[in-house]
């Protein structure tokens, strides 16, 4: 008779790291933490980027009009206001505990402003490449309120927000309105666990992942491999299918994003992420051309 092996496979740590400080759009101080020297991208992941200060000074200039082509943007709002405007008549509010999915494709020009003059601004900036069958596909957008993000009490202590991916029966808004690349798969969890609280998270198979703790700490793995995490430190996770996340002394939140790889060359000039150097000055091209 044939058996099933039912063995848990637990991902481990494969690497742990903390961001660099960075500055971007008109100043704006943030901590980059996929895109440095010391992790250039994990595929399909080009950046990804926090931002959090009470200090007007540090956010109030934003991010004027700059371009896009050849991938995807997440903005997952913490707290603050942020108005978006792009040149094809695209606007709105990202508020709180809000989501955008943005599909550059073939190009588009946006900003991205402050929409308070005081108070805090937190939340990530992910980038998500395209393969290069979608690089050139028509711009688009997928905006969630809050209220839109699916909500987990998988186990005691334990609240997640499902941003896009599956977690058992569930579905994230995301991956359920198509927003996101079909090529990456993409899983994005927001977990928050009180402390002690244990959870068993299945990942995505043959899929690339990191978890990144911005609040408290946190214990990822099983058993003799468990690594502790801070706040400020993102794990490259590897080795395994299901990841198990324990809550610190004082607890612990945390996001958990994995897609699948797409093993294709990347060649990237600021703003514009393609697959050839010859692609990357046609990009240069189009936009001064006014082709966006």
């Amino acid at each position: 008779m044939a058996t099933t092996d039912t063995t848990v496979h637990y991902a481990r740590v494969a690497r742990k790291l903390r961001g660099m400080p960075a500055s971007d759009g008109a100043g704006v101080r943030l901590t980059r933490v996929i895109g440095t020297p010391q992790l250039p991208d994990l595929d399909p992941f080009l950046m990804l980027d926090e931002f959090g200060t009470d200090r007007p000074e540090d956010y109030l200039a934003g991010f004027p009009e700059h371009p896009h082509r050849g991938f995807e943007t997440v903005t997952y709002m913490l707290d603050g206001r942020m108005r978006h405007k792009d040149n094809h008549g695209n606007e709105g509010v990202l508020v709180p505990g809000s989501v955008q999915w943005m599909t550059a494709g073939r190009g588009l020009v946006h900003s991205e402003m402050p929409e308070q003059h005081e108070g805090r601004m937190r939340g990530f900036q992910l980038w998500v490449n395209l393969p290069a069958r979608d690089k050139m596909s028509e711009p688009r957008y997928q905006e969630f309120a809050p209220d839109r993000i699916t909500r987990l009490d998988p186990a005691a202590g334990v609240h997640v927000k499902l941003i896009a991916g599956r977690v058992g029966d569930a579905i994230g808004p995301v991956y359920a309105d198509g927003a996101a690349s079909a090529a990456t798969e993409p899983m994005y969890l927001d977990v928050e666990l009180a402390a002690g609280a244990t959870w068993d998270v299945a990942l995505p198979e043959g899929h690339n992942a990191f978890a990144y703790v911005f609040e408290g700490g946190a214990v990822l793995g099983a058993d003799d491999e468990a690594r502790p995490l801070d706040a400020q430190e993102l794990a490259v996770l590897g080795g395994g299918d299901v990841l198990r996340i324990r809550g610190g002394d004082a607890g612990a939140r945390l996001i958990v994003v994995a897609g699948r790889p797409l093993r294709e060359p990347i060649a990237r000039h600021g703003p514009f992420v393609m697959n050839t150097r010859e692609q990357i000055m046609q990009a240069f091209v189009d936009f001064q051309e006014g082709r966006f």
